[in-house]
């Protein structure tokens, strides 16, 4: 039976031949038939899956979006400026430059600092950013970072981009992993900065440095795992993730986060009884459980209204089963509740809430235990992305973030711009311009950052955040670089940089009240002193100043940008702070190296002290009694052969002072704070240097170098000083000896002989009725003071 009619005579010898055909061949070709119908079935469903599973990469389920290529302009720069996760996902949308880079080559073998790749202006960048995905991501970091919409007029075509990769770390091992546990990440230089910087000085400090990440779906590519790649940031905080940092750290990072202050097993680790913390269950204050798991706060205040806090005619009805009404809370304080019933805690402790706020001697014994507060917390909360107590914890709650994270696909490659890392996050957050919050970070073992972009975690072992896949069990020899980012690292291996470190931070920072400048830092006064076990911290600490320390304490130094003006106290309240403690005097202070006297906004190093030349230190204290004070000693250590200099050196006064030395005046007693030392003290000339040599113009500087001229004729110049420059300071001043340090290019090396450790740090005082007040500091040779005739004097310093 034949299925095809033919009218041509061609076609039908062909079907007379495919009649003759065996039945056995026609169910063959049957066969076939069937066999190419399953296999034309199988490839349509095969281009179903992938244009399915292409729909879905389209729409994360993480809440992050994906985007086609946009033709228009206007519609690409909103979307830069916008507010949440972006992704454009096009291989095509290269300029010429970026065409040429082999991406994955890149990724794979990376590109050393000395093989940088160059790639264009960055004005250029930021016009192609609209038709090149490469261009755009470089693009929205600057823009985002830069505040470009701050300075429209600025010529950027002379700033250049050049392109290499920097290593991630490996969180597996060695220093100096195999090439499958290698991560890099991009790295743009820029060349040409200064002139920016220069123009707009604020920018520098937010501009952070522009690196761009491979995202974790990406690394199979490479046939690596997805360590330390980038990973999609959702719109709330990840509970789980968070509770993992937190067993990561509480497993393998040992004594380093679990002990408070380096304290002894013998001592007591509760917090003291009279503490109160909020049970986030009965939703009362309770007394400190012994041995509870508790959460600390530390945010901004704000000006909110003061109708939350705790006073003395509510803490009776606060302390009962559900006396506290969440409704009459400001978000801050709302969502950490919250947070801490999420994480599983049951107590938190808020300052307002805590400690009764109308109440002085509540506040003096709460304030004195900030060290315990804060060092025994589980965890503490950073609420850095808010301004006061009325903004929520962003990611807390849906819709209370913006995120900052944009993905580009380059040549097939996931590529994105991630949220600023932690220190500069901090740089850009009002938190961090307050100065409570200073000791409230750095006491805390464990801290988490909520900011606007982004989570972060920190403790002394390591560095987590959201949109980075860092977590390990923290392997000896692992390196991870968010590490390098971290917010706050207390103390330090010292006792005396540990304050200092302090002291530089706190005196930058805001105070509503600015004489709580000292209570600011009572938790990490109290901290040092048990930590380094320097004694009762209520004897190594006067007015924010280590005794223990003294003759490095003394050197610190006003910046230079500030004027000197004394730090007010409210109305009624007891004696101004000694001029002696920089915490009398308002604005940043610096303890710098000897190099701040060669050009005066050097700041770099420490103070380095050589010898002390103060035998015997006193001063008056809160009571009125004068107690002799422990001040560690500095022995010189003398090279043999000595110098003829060096063979007639300065013989400080030496000895304890009698019990009558150290009355200024028996009818007028001594108020507490005056410090009284046996010295030297020599008077000599001053003058001026010209605005070249103190490095900026007189207009921007308040405090500036003066030589030291010796008295005789003609005049040498024999030292260097830091003198305030409102009001300007007479000619001549007086000079008192302190210790001795080494420092060349601070007096006349043609006529004064230089020798190892020649010069000595003296202060600048003034005098009225006997008792002497800080003027400055000064480094005077010591062949020039022996030849002053100094004389033997006790010193009431106030």
């Amino acid at each position: 039976m034949t299925f095809y009619s033919a009218t041509q005579p061609g076609l039908t010898a062909l079907f007379r031949v495919l009649d003759t055909l065996s039945p056995v061949s026609t169910h063959v070709s049957a066969l076939v038939g069937i066999i190419g119908g399953i296999a034309l079935g199988v490839l349509v469903i095969w281009l179903l899956v992938v244009l399915i599973r292409k729909l879905k990469a389209n729409v994360p389920s993480d809440g992050t979006s994906e985007f086609a290529p946009r033709s228009n302009s206007d519609q690409i720069r909103n979307e830069l400026q916008s507010d949440h996760t972006t992704t454009f996902d096009s291989g095509a949308l290269l300029c010429s430059i970026c065409e040429n880079l082999d991406f994955y080559k890149i990724f794979l073998d990376g590109i050393p600092e000395t093989e940088e790749i160059p790639l264009d202006s960055l004005s250029s960048i930021l016009k192609k950013s609209y038709q090149c995905n490469f261009c755009r991501l470089i693009s929205f970091h600057v823009r985002r970072t830069w505040m470009l919409d701050k300075f429209p007029d600025f010529d950027l075509s002379g700033i250049q981009c050049r392109l290499l990769s920097m290593s991630c770390g490996c969180l597996r091992g060695p220093f100096y992993p195999p090439p499958k546990f290698r991560c890099f990440r991009l790295h743009v230089n820029m060349e040409g900065l200064r002139d920016f910087w220069e123009k707009y000085p604020t920018s520098r400090a937010t501009a952070g440095s522009l690196s761009i990440y491979l995202m974790q779906e990406d690394a199979f590519k490479f046939g690596r795992p997805t360590d330390l790649h980038s990973r999609r940031v959702k719109n709330t905080v990840d509970i789980d993730l968070v509770k993992k940092w937190i067993k990561l750290c509480q497993e393998n990072h040992g004594d380093e986060c679990h002990d408070v202050w380096r304290m002894g097993d013998g001592e007591d680790k509760n917090l003291p009884e009279y503490v109160r913390l909020v049970d986030v269950v009965s939703m009362a204050l309770v007394p400190a459980p012994s041995g509870c798991r508790y959460m600390a706060l530390s945010y901004v205040w704000g000006a909110v209204s003061t109708e939350y806090r705790t006073t003395t005619d509510n803490i009776a009805g606060r302390s009962t089963p559900g006396g506290l009404n969440m409704t009459t809370f400001p978000e801050t304080i709302t969502d950490s509740i919250l947070f801490a019933r999420q994480l599983g805690l049951r107590y938190l402790w808020i300052d307002a809430l805590c400690i009764i706020q109308d109440s002085l001697q509540d506040k003096i014994t709460q304030i004195q235990s900030m060290d315990l507060v804060y060092g025994h917390s589980y965890l503490t909360i950073m609420a850095a992305g808010g301004a006061s107590a009325r903004d929520p914890l962003p990611g807390c709650r849906p819709r209370t973030r913006t995120l900052k994270q944009h993905i580009e696909v380059v040549q097939g490659l996931h590529l994105c711009v991630g949220p600023p890392r932690l220190q500069e996050t901090l740089a850009l957050s009002v938190w961090n311009t307050r100065c409570w919050t200073y000791q409230e970070s750095a006491l805390s073992r464990r801290r988490l950052y909520f900011t606007e972009q982004q989570v972060y975690f920190e403790c002394r072992g390591d560095v987590f955040c959201e949109d980075i896949v860092a977590e390990s069990k923290g392997h000896q020899l692992s390196t991870n670089f968010l590490r390098n980012s971290r917010g706050e690292y207390f103390p330090q291996g010292d006792p005396f940089g540990s304050y200092m470190w302090a002291v530089k931070e706190c005196t930058r920072r805001n105070l509503t009240v600015e004489s709580d400048l000292v209570d600011a830092l009572t938790g990490v006064m109290n901290a040092l002193a048990i930590g380094f076990r320097l004694g009762d911290p209520a004897r190594v600490f006067h007015c924010g100043m280590i005794l223990t320390d003294l003759h490095c304490a003394l050197l610190w130094q006003h910046d230079p940008h500030t004027p000197r003006t004394r730090r007010s106290l409210p109305d009624g309240v007891g004696l101004p702070l000694p001029s002696w403690a920089w915490a009398a005097w308002r604005g940043p202070v610096d303890y710098t190296s000897a190099h701040r006297y060669i050009g005066i906004v050097n700041g770099s190093g420490d103070p380095s002290v050589v010898e002390t030349l103060v035998d015997s230190w006193y001063i008056v204290d809160h009571s009125g009694a004068t107690v002799q004070l422990d001040v560690r000693r500095v022995s010189r250590i003398v090279s043999n052969p000595m110098t003829e200099e060096e063979k007639s050196a300065y013989s400080p006064p030496s000895g304890i002072l009698d019990s009558m030395e150290l009355i200024l005046d028996v009818h007028r007693p001594l108020v507490p704070g005056t410090l009284i030392f046996r010295t030297t003290s020599s008077h000599f000339n001053i003058a001026i240097r010209g605005s070249q040599e103190n490095g900026e113009s007189s207009a921007c500087l308040h405090h500036g170098l003066f030589d030291i001229l010796s008295t005789s004729s003609p005049p040498i110049w024999v030292g260097t000083a830091v003198l305030p420059l409102d009001p300007p300071p007479p000619s001549s001043l007086e000079f008192i000896v302190l210790s001795r340090t080494s420092m060349l290019r601070v007096y006349d090396e043609q006529i004064l002989a230089k020798y190892h450790e020649c010069v000595f740090y003296a202060m600048a005082i003034s005098q009225h009725e006997g008792l002497m007040q800080r003027v400055g500091l000064g480094i005077i040779h010591e062949v020039s003071w022996n030849a002053s005739r100094p004389k033997p004097k006790v010193v009431f310093l106030r």
